[in-house]
């Protein structure tokens, strides 16, 4: 296995960070955290060709935002939100000899959240998020690949539920130089069917999003990094009434500077704050995010 292939195994571990706590929140068409807003640098830096090794993630992210943007895009000072979040994440890697040069992974996520905001003042579990992904390298510089999950309808109350089932899923790509590194990934999420006693009919708007990490290889431990995270969420639709919810499609974009720590081969630690720079009907992101990472 050669030298880029070894050191992107601890990284490895870190590459579904798709499925953050910020899922659950964001196919809702006014989230305030972006898809896969948790990824970093080395995200989908995947090894080809190995013996299989398991990982557990533990991530958090916090936004303290008080102001929002409006359907106009000008941004007010309400609306905000305090929300606290977290996922706990095992995944399996492995590959197989039937299928060479080919690199598979499955992950069980569990999310977990807390909210503080006009009145709000509530936590518990999120959805539960399962799901493959898979990827080659077209050249040793190189990733690409496709994962696609599936996200349950209920947490441990209904203010953590999304009460539909959905599927987040995305194209992913890694290019790797000598100093610097450039990942992301760009996908969609589509649920079914929201279903409520006494209540009407919803279809969720179709989120489109994009995740940007161009990384400087300062040491081999330290790794600063910059990010760009763009999402767009379409009107949710009143099936009973037969027409889309004011203002309910939404949009934004966000800057962010962070810095990845390569403790070991088998431990690393990324942390990175986020402000939105632009946005449509939806509480700005004020957001601090980390990660810790352990492979076996």
């Amino acid at each position: 296995m050669h030298p880029i292939q070894r050191s992107a195994w601890p990284r490895a571990m870190l590459h579904l960070a798709v499925m953050s706590v910020m899922t659950a929140c964001a196919i809702q068409a006014r989230a305030a955290d972006v898809t896969l807003g948790i990824i970093g640098p080395h995200e989908y830096d995947l090894p080809v060709d190995f013996k299989p090794f398991n990982v557990l993630v533990q991530y958090g992210d916090g936004n303290a935002a008080g102001s929002s943007y409006n359907s106009l895009g000008q941004r007010h000072a309400s609306g905000g939100s305090h929300t606290w979040s977290g996922m706990t994440k095992y995944v399996h890697f492995r590959s197989f000899d039937a299928i060479p040069h080919v690199g598979f992974a499955f992950e069980l996520i569990q999310t977990e959240s807390y909210s503080l905001a006009n009145g709000t003042d509530f936590g518990g579990l999120g959805p539960t998020i399962v799901g493959p992904a898979a990827w080659f390298k077209p050249n040793r510089h190189s990733t690409f690949g496709i994962q696609t999950f599936m996200q349950t309808p209920l947490g441990t109350r209904d203010a953590t539920s999304p009460n539909y089932w959905s599927n987040i899923s995305s194209f992913i790509f890694d290019y790797e130089w000598k100093h610097f590194s450039f990942d992301g990934d760009a996908g969609t999420v589509a649920g079914g069917d929201r279903h409520q006693k006494g209540q009407h009919r919803y279809s969720p708007g179709v989120v489109f999003y994009t995740n940007l990490r161009f990384s400087w290889k300062a040491s081999r431990l330290v790794e600063p990094f910059f990010a760009l995270d763009w999402q767009n969420v379409k009107g949710t639709y009143d099936r009973t009434a037969g027409q889309y919810l004011d203002d309910s499609n939404s949009r934004e974009v966000t800057l962010g500077l962070g810095v990845m720590f390569n403790i070991s081969r088998h431990l690393s630690f990324t942390s990175r704050y986020s402000h939105s720079v632009d946005g449509r009907n939806v509480p700005e992101s004020n957001a601090y995010y980390v990660k810790f990472v352990y492979l076996w």
